[in-house]
């Protein structure tokens, strides 16, 4: 039987990635992800919001991206799995900890809160880590006019699809 282990996450970075790196050159990029749930409560009518923390790893040139371009307020998309970590501590307890390991990214928001860039706004160009497609606008179609009466009479011709 088949399985899939995929997460998607929009959000913002809580503070700034911490960087790691190993003797042999390659890096490593912890970052928490913050993401937002907002709704109308029912009884009282007010509005509520929850917020959930996503504990994101980045390895390879990815993290290398993630250090040089983002930091704290950035908004990304991140897809990746979900992944538990088993150790002990110092006292000898058992620690488990699920967090997400990052396959793919993609910066949002403006280029000047990005990071990295000069003050122009040109960040000296894009990167070459696999990256989420580009979200596109959903198509906007136009209200039929309200005298069409009937049939295909009141479809509109603008329509982009």
């Amino acid at each position: 039987m088949a399985s899939i282990n995929k997460v998607i996450i929009v959000g913002n970075l809580g503070k700034d990635p911490e960087m790691r790196s190993f003797p042999n050159g390659d890096q490593i990029a912890n970052v928490s992800i913050a993401t937002t749930d907002r709704w109308k409560d029912k009884t009282s009518g007010e509005m509520k919001e929850a917020t959930e923390w996503h504990r994101i790893n980045f390895n390879g040139r990815l993290a290398e991206i993630v250090g040089q371009y983002l930091k704290k307020g950035s908004q990304v998309y991140v897809e990746g799995s979900l992944r538990t970590r088993k150790w002990t501590d110092k006292d000898g307890v058992e620690k488990f900890t699920t967090e997400i390991r990052a396959d793919q990214m993609q910066m949002l928001g403006s280029r000047q809160g990005m990071g990295g860039g000069s003050p122009d706004g040109d960040d000296g160009g894009g990167y070459s880590a696999p990256r989420a497609p580009a979200a596109r606008p959903a198509p906007v179609a136009k209200a039929a006019p309200a005298k069409a009466a009937s049939g295909f009479d009141d479809m509109d011709d603008d329509i982009p699809f």
